[in-house]
């Protein structure tokens, strides 16, 4: 059903770069300046425009990219709709998410398709990224919900949603009255960071590193195994930590934590969909399909 042209464009377009889409498609990128190039003919119009290395949308772009996403989100809710007149829209669904993921924003979403589709029956397991991705092929879960980098060459990641993690103090801590620090501030200042196996810890470790920091060489005074316990740990200890923004929503708006700025150091990941290597099929796909739509509209 889908315009493959239009996929590839829009692939290029929100990631700003042919090679990001070509791995994200599974195809080769000049597959994709090949695709680029007979929707720029179709159209009479260009479409990108390069300067140096980055890749802009000329003002045609912009429009088709709004359009575009207009569109994919309508053939998202079709095939959802379509998609409960299949038999196979009953059974037993186990689902995997990693720790962020499933206490601060898979709940709600399982409500939802819960009431969509009460007949289908759903378990959760949680964990750290490494384990769900070995929970998937051990078979114990059809579907998962990582965050961090892709590790697994006999599984397949589907970009599901963007996060940032950002440095907080709790308000009481000697620490609180900082608004903005150095990278070369940070390494004096205690931390308190999640665990080995973490999608979480693996994204500040390579970030730092892109600066030239390694964490061997931070003052880590612990390593805990969920959000919430850095968090407690914050509240008692004059300590910082890197969190997700779905974490703290609550206690920054009640002015319990404090987000404090890290000069010229930004802390971005996506959150993804995991699955066997092949197209998910039955229940998997539509509950990717209706997740989709879920956060979309939120």
């Amino acid at each position: 059903m889908e315009d493959f042209r239009l996929k590839v464009f829009y692939s290029v377009a929100r990631n700003r770069s042919f090679t990001k889409a070509s791995s994200e498609l599974f195809i080769t990128q000049p597959a994709v300046t090949k695709h680029i190039k007979a929707l720029e003919d179709a159209l009479g119009l260009r479409l990108f425009e390069r300067r140096g290395n980055t890749i802009l949308l000329t003002q045609p772009g912009e429009v088709l990219f709004e359009y575009a996403a207009r569109i994919f989100d309508l053939y998202q809710e079709a095939l959802f709709e379509l998609n409960r007149f299949k038999k196979e829209l009953a059974g037993h669904l186990r689902l995997g998410a990693s720790s962020t993921i499933a206490q601060y924003l898979i709940s709600p979403l399982l409500a939802s398709f819960y009431e969509k589709s009460p007949q289908i029956e759903l378990s959760l397991l949680t964990g750290n990224t490494e384990q769900i991705e070995n929970a998937l092929l051990t078979k114990e879960i059809e579907l998962g919900i990582v965050e961090g980098k892709k590790h697994n060459a006999s599984l397949k990641y589907y970009d599901f949603m963007e996060d940032e993690l950002v440095a907080v103090v709790y308000k009481n801590s000697r620490f609180a009255h900082l608004n903005e620090i150095s990278l070369t501030e940070l390494s004096t200042i205690p931390l308190v960071l999640r665990e080995r196996g973490s999608g979480t810890l693996e994204v500040i470790e390579s970030a730092l590193r892109d600066h030239g920091l390694r964490l061997d060489n931070l003052p880590i005074v612990m390593h805990l195994g969920s959000t919430e316990s850095i968090k407690s740990f914050l509240e008692h200890a004059n300590c910082l930590s890197f969190v997700s923004t779905w974490a703290i929503k609550k206690e920054v708006a009640a002015g319990e934590i404090k987000v404090i700025k890290i000069t010229n150091l930004r802390m971005t990941r996506t959150f993804s969909f995991v699955h066997m290597q092949g197209q998910p099929e039955g229940l998997a796909s539509t509950f990717m399909t209706f997740a989709g739509r879920h956060y979309q509209k939120s």
